[in-house]
């Protein structure tokens, strides 16, 4: 792509002045400016890129994707002239308009995902679940490109820019069926606008990310965005109605014209889950669609994962599969890192296990869903994020203390906050409760829990799933918990 240039008006753009060439490329990392480039000085949280456009345009930049207050910036600065300027009213969903256009090619066949969990494996099983029927697949995400085209992400919905590069390569390297994390932050920001979309998920709605969006609302208009602006009328929404909150948004679609597939326990679902049974090495899920009931067996711990199964089949049917040879594959399907992952069973048969359950819905799931596995005491571990919602915290340490035998509160990623002060604001939520300890240190929170299991126990890892680092302060310190967990075990049953 690096010898290609395209006009601003190839790109959708509309320049304030008169503008004859070319630009040579897209950025909006002012550092990554480079001669002939146009640079987007967007709106952010903190601040305004404008304040950085000195920068972009000293190492070469020629044109800018600004709003209004970008060029009272510039203008601020004297900048004005220094480049021909794009001012628009929405430079995020400019910017990803443009690099669909830069870009041009995608995988013909792409989904999203988006809900306040589930994402990650929806994704995964929908890639999974095609490379199976023989298709070339891949998804994206929290846990990095994977399948056909392997990719680290920094994000779980990258910048535009990032975005649409990493669709060009996938497609260039032959990947026909792609499924994407679609964030509330990636929706609110506009990341994933210009993405073709032949179908997209949701999967549920709780509480998450209120430090960013402020009110529920706000965080449910950010998710309801995929299908309100980036799913085209054409696609076909793929929605859980199990969650109170979906349900109602579902009818809504289908009046408006959207064709959607409905997906949970409700009677009125069209893909019905109808009952699961439970064993140490996974579950049997029996569910319904288009009027005939088919059972399946799945390797997969936890009653969540066989709806995130169904909603994945069922995007996987929206976008042209047919149902039967989806239904056959399921049983093939393999958890994802860090959900529900299997990370060591002890000598005497007592099982560890890793999810990324981060919000108080998610952690009361979680380890509900990890109960019919076990037949004795089951132990949580949980922690907060610091620089994150702190009123989930309190919550956090509710749901574990109801839901589990006992529960060890440890730290997550402290970042910059004190971690003795996120720990108190989860014991909050236990009220003192006797089943609950403290251990600060997340390393030997792990190896006391796998102490404690007897036979017949199960300890469940809460909160940094597939993560490798621990955050502290500016630091990332290695850290992995099913590697942390199975050394423990190790050393405990003497196999060191």
């Amino acid at each position: 792509m690096s010898s290609i240039e395209k006009t601003l008006i190839d790109l959708g753009l509309t320049p304030s002045k008169a503008f004859d060439g070319k630009v040579s490329g897209l950025c909006i990392d002012s550092r990554a400016a480079k001669e002939g480039c146009l640079f987007a000085a967007l709106p952010g949280t903190q601040i305004h890129g404008a304040r950085f456009l000195a920068q972009a345009l000293e190492r070469g930049a020629k044109a800018v994707l600004t709003d209004q207050e970008g060029f009272q910036i510039a203008h601020e600065l004297s900048l004005q002239d220094g480049a021909c300027y794009v001012i628009v009213q929405d430079p995020h969903a400019a910017l990803a308009a443009a690099c669909a256009l830069w870009f041009e090619k995608q995988p013909s066949t792409m989904v999203a995902v988006t809900g306040t969990n589930g994402k990650t494996s929806v994704s995964s099983f929908c890639r999974q679940i095609w490379t199976e029927l023989g298709l070339d697949a891949v998804n994206l995400g929290t846990t990095g490109v994977e399948g056909a085209f392997s990719a680290p992400l920094a994000h779980t919905t990258p910048d535009p820019i990032t975005l649409h590069k990493l669709l060009y390569n996938c497609a260039s390297a032959g990947v026909t069926h792609g499924a994407m994390e679609a964030s509330s932050h990636g929706l609110a920001q506009r990341r994933l606008d210009g993405v073709r979309l032949k179908a997209a998920g949701f999967t549920n709605f709780t509480q998450d990310h209120l430090d960013y969006h402020t009110s529920f609302e706000a965080y449910f208009d950010a998710k309801a965005g995929l299908f309100n602006r980036v799913l085209p009328p054409t696609g076909v929404a793929v929605i859980n109605i199990d969650d109170p909150k979906l349900a109602p948004f579902a009818e809504r679609l289908r009046k408006e014209g959207q064709k959607t597939i409905t997906v949970g326990r409700s009677v009125d679902a069209d893909l019905r889950l109808l009952a699961q049974k439970y064993d140490p090495a996974g579950q049997t899920i029996r569910f319904s669609y288009d009027g005939k009931t088919h059972q399946s067996f799945l390797p997969l711990i936890g009653g969540f994962q066989g709806e995130n199964v169904l909603m994945a089949a069922a995007l996987c049917i929206a976008t042209g599969q047919e149902a039967h040879g989806v239904f056959e594959v399921l049983r093939e399907l393999n958890t994802v890192r860090g959900r529900m992952e299997h990370a060591a069973t002890r000598a005497n048969g007592a099982t560890v296990f890793v999810d990324y359950a981060h919000t108080p819905d998610a952690v009361e799931t979680a380890i509900n869903a990890y109960r019919p596995h076990v037949m004795g005491r089951l132990i949580a571990i949980i922690g907060a994020g610091g620089d994150r919602d702190p009123t989930k915290r309190p919550l956090m340490g509710a749901a574990a203390a109801q839901s589990a035998d006992y529960v060890v509160v440890t730290d997550d990623n402290p970042r910059s906050e004190d971690p003795k002060h996120i720990r108190n604001m989860v014991l909050e939520g236990t009220r003192d409760q006797d089943h609950v300890i403290e251990i600060g240190d997340r390393a030997e929170a792990i190896l006391r829990a796998i102490d404690m299991l007897e036979t017949g126990d199960g300890l469940l890892i809460t909160g940094k799933g597939h993560e490798t680092g621990q955050i502290i302060g500016d630091d990332v310190l290695p850290f992995n918990d099913v590697e942390q967990a199975s050394v423990a075990v190790a050393a405990l049953d003497g196999v060191l």
